[in-house]
């Protein structure tokens, strides 16, 4: 019987056997109620839209009135998968430092920005797998960073760089 490789699994198990390239990881996973962003844009418009999103990614999510809702919610759950991949929920950062870019091809990528990006790469992680879906009233994403060593103790940052961002 011929075996199938999964390509991510290949790459994965590569990277777990080359010690030197690939020191752990960190995985997060959200899932968001696209009616509930919705009812948020409703009620708060542009604040809301402004204080969460990139100008690149609302000019995408946005650019179909119909479906701006589930791709900016699934663009919320990717911002929640890397805050829980990198352990960083009781640090506070600004949504707008994690950035979901759409490329040609269909596949999306993470760029990160400002405060999140020092404090991943303080970590050693400089790679991100990234998934993202929607379906009926539900939003979710996975987030993988590679190279992630949680290092960086909470308590170690400052009540000023606790106040940078919100979350």
């Amino acid at each position: 019987m011929h075996q199938h490789r999964i390509p991510i699994l290949d790459f994965l198990h590569r990277s777990l056997l080359a010690e030197q390239t690939f020191s752990g990881f960190g995985v997060g996973f959200d899932i968001v109620q696209i009616s509930q962003v919705v009812g948020s844009l409703q009620a708060f418009g542009e604040a809301f839209r402004k204080r969460l999103f990139t100008r690149g990614e609302l000019i995408y999510a946005c650019c179909d009135e119909r479906l701006c809702a589930e791709r900016l919610a699934a663009r919320f759950a990717a911002k929640e998968a890397v805050i829980k991949a990198l352990q960083l929920s009781e640090v506070g950062v600004d949504w707008r430092d994690i950035e979901v870019i759409k490329q040609p091809d269909g596949n999306c990528y993470l760029q990160l920005h400002g405060y999140v990006a020092e404090l991943a790469l303080s970590m050693g992680a400089t790679q991100w797998l990234l998934s993202m879906s929607h379906d009926g009233d539900y939003a979710g994403a996975v987030v993988i960073a590679l190279g992630f060593t949680p290092h960086l103790q909470i308590s170690e940052i400052t009540s000023k760089e606790k106040n940078v961002g919100i979350h």
